[in-house]
């Protein structure tokens, strides 16, 4: 029986955002460790994974697979006061090929991606390298993420089916108030249990449980590829472990010193770059539903999709496709350049008062079953990310929306800044996060980042930053689409990433791998 989450894939264009943090290390004293004990030393079980799929899409992967293994990690709620209730984390591995060397700890982004499929998927991406013959691959659920328990829970799968829901922030269109963000924030307590667990979900706990997963699957120190979102766990748990860490693969890394905020407005421009670059193929073509002047691309795409505000599209489903749902699908089908011709075709159907091929690509992002479940990959990346990011108040969230809409305008749904709202306002907890983060590391061995030049979410000059924040190597990436190294497409990635993985051997400067 799966277990169903939810959230509007209207929500895409406000929650795909990373943050950055930074905090002290919770095994800093022997009082602490002594408490800590007893999840340092548990025994993980592994076996089946059937009672362990929450969604269409992790029932089919398993279903795929002979080789995963499934087990539960058990790690405190509150590393202040670990004897104040637990959470269960799903761990899935995918065991070597040959005698395993270790385990090489994966994460997908989000945040609220599930490691699990990542596990799988990467399993299977890097299958003809030595990567997966010596290293055993191992993703896990983070604290509220799909099939650990507690999950993140913020509304039900017929609610969202049948209205929608759009999360209060600058960048999407709306206008909400003190109260909304309330009424959001009391759901999702509501919803997922309790207040405390809320509180405790942001990146230094995850950097805190997978320290914790290190050690019980007996690897003396850390190997981990993370992606998107992963790159800035990754960058947390080296900040607060640095003699933790064996390697580091960080694939689509944000910039480390970037104020929240600065880091949305950069993002949305990466958006507006592709956007920019999809509708220039478009307009090359003789039926481009944007027509054949590309200075007249972004008007005319306008004039498409901002009569949705107050007529949606409708669609075979009887489910709506109104703006945010609309704009959210989109920015999904910009993060690579296969997928453009799919965002074309959406906008085309539009004309025609439809959205069939736009709602498609809209639950294939958030992860909605055929079986109409949900998963709770936006709900978690919105929480986490309250917990994670700098908090602002209306009138900078006004400000904020002013910023983007004027870096991306394909965004702007052509009102009033005016009633821009902090969805996060009114959420439990306090940030333990500072900015900038990952600085002046000392003990931390080399490390890989991988940065793509047409990275549309994750701009490259971001993973430039972080290569040089951590001083260590970088391998740039030439193409459009957003990460590249556990796909194993790329021959020349896999070779780099190897090396690194089974050798410690990094790049020399200058390293470049081309995008087929």
């Amino acid at each position: 029986m799966l277990r169903k989450h939810k959230l509007a894939a209207a929500l895409i264009p406000a929650v795909l955002m990373m943050c950055s943090c930074t905090t002290a290390p919770a095994s800093d004293t022997s009082e602490t460790a002594t408490e800590l004990s007893r999840f340092y030393d548990q025994e993980l079980r592994f076996g089946s994974c059937e009672d362990y799929a929450v969604t269409e899409l992790q029932e089919k992967t398993f279903a795929a697979v002979t080789r995963a293994e499934c087990a539960r990690l058990t790690v405190p709620i509150d590393y202040d006061h670990p004897d104040e209730g637990t959470a269960e984390l799903a761990v899935t591995r995918m065991a070597a090929g040959g005698a395993a060397k270790g385990s090489v700890v994966v994460n997908s982004g989000g945040p609220g991606g599930s490691g699990q499929l990542q596990a799988i998927i990467a399993a299977g991406g890097l299958k003809n390298t030595p990567i997966t013959e010596q290293y055993d691959i191992v993703g896990v659920d983070p604290r509220g993420v799909s099939a650990s328990s507690p999950a993140i829970d913020c509304i039900s799968d017929e609610q969202t089916d049948k209205t929608g829901f759009v999360f209060p922030a600058g960048v999407v269109q709306g206008s909400w108030t003190a109260a909304d963000t309330r009424r959001f924030a009391d759901e999702c307590v509501k919803r997922t249990g309790t207040e405390q667990f809320l509180a405790e979900v942001g990146t230094p706990n995850v950097a805190r449980d997978m320290d914790i997963l290190r050690a019980v699957l007996g690897d003396e120190k850390l190997t981990y590829i993370g992606q998107s979102y992963g790159t800035r766990l990754g960058a947390v748990y080296a900040e607060m472990f640095p003699s933790k860490v064996r390697a580091l693969v960080l694939d689509g890394a944000q910039d480390p010193t970037l104020q929240s905020a600065d880091r949305k407005v950069t993002q949305y421009a990466g958006f507006q770059r592709s956007f920019d670059l999809m509708a220039d193929a478009c307009t090359r073509q003789p039926d481009c539903v944007l027509g054949q002047d590309r200075g007249r691309a972004l008007r005319r795409f306008h004039d498409i999709v901002r009569p949705l505000i107050d007529t949606p599209a409708t669609t075979s489903s009887g489910r709506p496709v109104d703006y945010n749902t609309a704009i959210g699908a989109v920015i999904g089908g910009l993060y690579q350049s296969t997928t453009w011709p799919a965002v074309q075709a959406g906008i085309a159907e539009l004309t025609q008062g439809k959205g069939d091929t736009l709602l498609a690509l809209s639950d294939g992002f958030a992860e909605r079953g055929t079986d109409g479940v949900w998963s709770n990959y936006l709900e978690a990346n919105v929480v986490i990310n309250c917990m994670d990011e700098q908090r602002r108040t209306p009138e900078q969230e006004e400000r904020l929306r002013a910023r983007i809409w004027k870096e991306a305008p394909f965004l702007d749904p052509g009102g009033s800044v005016k009633g821009a709202r902090d969805g996060c306002e009114s959420m439990p907890g306090s940030t333990e996060l500072s900015y900038p983060y990952a600085q002046n590391i000392t003990g931390l061995p080399a490390t890989l980042t991988i940065s793509i030049t047409g990275d549309p979410t994750t701009p490259y000059e971001g993973g430039v930053t972080l290569a040089n924040t951590l001083n260590g190597a970088l391998l740039t990436v030439k193409g459009e689409q957003h990460t590249v190294a556990m796909r194993g497409a790329n021959a020349c990635v896999n070779d780099v990433v190897s090396d690194y993985i089974v050798d410690l051997k990094t790049p020399g400067e200058g390293a470049t791998c081309t995008l087929g």
